[in-house]
């Protein structure tokens, strides 16, 4: 059998699709394997470069893959993109990956360990609740406004809004969506919603105290615990970064540009990086 030296993974829930190429381009296995396979199968095969879209589990796979010796790249799906032919296959997929991770100009996503994937989920965590009881708040207040019933912004006046609501002669039929509401409302602020968020806020600071990362980049003004600890956590390794401007670019901050014929036209950011980050970033710079 000729020795593989590239393999395109293109992974999935159940079914993964393998195409691999030797070292005169010559596809050599081009294949499905089921989960259970997958590590049985890449266990018989000489060390040779992966590619995997960075999507759900590659994290996962890379580190499984990489304990077995290979070289394991993570790519953005957007950069795979532009290598797929035609149509939208686990095959073509597959094959596209293998050919994106040869490039040289390619930038990969840097395969994180089970610690940091572990804070990034605490981060996630808890921006879902945070973003849970944002939700049920603009829901009331914007239901209630199409009946004239408005309160002074803040989390601490929805209450007020609700007994607005319930002395305002609104239609049956309104009442009692907006007690479902009032409802989800009062659970979601009182009950173990508020607790777990200060839990996961303060599982986030200590990490901050302990992480010199994050210590020096509270030394920049408007980054605090959570931001620190999101960027130290997501951040490739800066050195990849020629100037300060390519990092910028990488976290979506910069105009993007629509230049032809030597003319140079600047819109407006283009927000392609992360948008947890620069979220983060923006709230820190408007304080």
């Amino acid at each position: 059998m000729t020795e593989i030296t590239m393999i395109g993974v293109d992974l999935a829930k159940s079914v993964f699709q393998v195409h691999g190429i030797d070292a005169e381009g010559a596809v050599v296995p081009r294949r499905q394997l089921r989960r259970s396979q997958m590590l049985s199968f890449f266990q018989g095969i000489p060390a040779c470069l992966i590619g995997m879209e960075a999507s759900a589990g590659a994290h996962h796979w890379a580190r499984e893959l990489g304990m077995l010796g290979h070289d394991v790249r993570l790519i953005p799906p957007s950069y795979v993109k532009p290598y797929v032919r035609r149509g939208k296959t686990d095959q073509a997929d597959a094959e596209a990956i293998c050919e994106a991770v040869t490039q040289p100009s390619m930038r990969f996503v840097p395969v994180k360990d089970e610690v940091t994937q572990a804070l990034l989920m605490a981060h996630k965590t808890r921006e879902f609740l945070v973003r849970q009881l944002t939700q049920v708040t603009n829901a009331i207040r914007a239901h209630l406004g199409e009946f004239g019933i408005a309160a002074p912004k803040g989390m601490y006046n929805v209450g007020r809004l609700l007994e607005a609501g319930e002395r305002a002669d609104l239609p049956a039929a309104a009442r009692v969506p907006l007690r479902l509401l009032a409802e989800q409302f009062f659970e979601t602020r009182d009950w173990e919603t508020r607790d777990w968020i200060d839990a996961l806020t303060k599982d986030i600071r200590r990490e901050a105290e302990t992480s010199k990362a994050a210590k020096r980049l509270q030394t920049i003004p408007g980054i605090g615990p959570i931001t620190a600890t999101a960027l130290a956590a997501t951040l490739p390794d800066v050195r990849v970064f020629r100037t300060s401007r390519d990092l910028s670019v990488w976290l979506g901050l910069t105009p993007e540009p629509h230049s032809s014929g030597g003319k140079e036209k600047l819109g407006r950011i283009s927000k392609m990086g992360n948008r947890y980050l620069r979220r983060l970033l923006y709230l820190g710079a408007s304080c």
